[in-house]
């Protein structure tokens, strides 16, 4: 059986890292990159199937570098999974040019630029895209104006794509987390000085679960999307938020 590969962006952390653990688990074949260098390397030590790339992926010329480095290596692509994101409090009038460009290429320009260099080869292996959006790319949030215009983006591109080549035999999906047990919600939070414990806890408040969602519990969906019993899903943003946007 040929071994499946995938590639995940931010994969030093977080979502990231939970879903590249699960991949190589599942017995896919992981190019793991990430900006970090002794996160992402480390990464390695954990399974002899995850290899990992470090680098900014905020340029078209990065973007095709990882790509082909990835295909080179590993010698085909079945899943690309646009993870990496950034996050700042700010509200219109407070966002600076340097936060909304640095937020849009982050997490809006790279899945692009990617999504543009991986679709030729998934059209070999009919293989599959995951945009990891937010809620918040389905409704509006306070203070996260950039934040949002992003993920709204990563909504609608997941959307477009999807169409556009669905005839092909690729999918591509977005999954929308709400709060997730994460260094993203630690840092959010201690931008209101609280700490780590304390923003997860203010998290499930607010949920009308009561909880947050683990990023395990993200990798678990992640999985089932790319898998073969998810073949008539394309085109969809799934929530996976505890019931915020019911």
């Amino acid at each position: 059986m040929v071994q499946k590969v995938a590639l995940v962006t931010g994969a030093s952390s977080g979502i990231g890292k939970a879903i590249v653990l699960r991949l190589a688990e599942a017995g896919y074949s992981v190019m793991a990159a990430g900006r970090d260098k002794a996160r992402t390397e480390e990464l390695r030590n954990q399974c002899a199937d995850i290899h990992t790339w470090v680098g900014d992926i905020t340029s078209p010329g990065s973007c095709l570098d990882l790509v082909s480095s990835c295909v080179n290596q590993l010698g085909r692509l079945d899943l690309l999974v646009n993870n990496a994101g950034i996050y700042h409090a700010a509200d219109a009038e407070h966002t600076t040019d340097e936060v909304w460009l640095q937020t849009i290429a982050v997490n809006l320009n790279a899945p692009f630029f990617l999504s543009r260099e991986a679709v030729p080869h998934l059209r070999e292996t009919k293989g599959s895209i995951l945009n990891i959006a937010s809620d918040w790319g389905l409704a509006g949030g306070n203070k996260a104006v950039a934040y949002c215009a992003s993920k709204g983006g990563i909504v609608l591109m997941t959307r477009a794509m999807a169409l556009d080549h669905a005839h092909e035999g690729i999918r591509i999906n977005a999954i929308c987390p709400g709060d997730v047990d994460t260094p993203m919600l630690y840092a959010a939070g201690a931008v209101r000085g609280l700490e780590p414990n304390e923003a997860v806890r203010e998290s499930a408040t607010a949920s009308p679960t009561g909880r947050v969602t683990s990023a395990g519990e993200v990798a678990a969906l992640a999985l089932f999307l790319a898998s073969d019993a998810a073949v008539q899903i394309t085109g969809a943003a799934i929530p996976i938020d505890g019931g915020n946007t019911a």
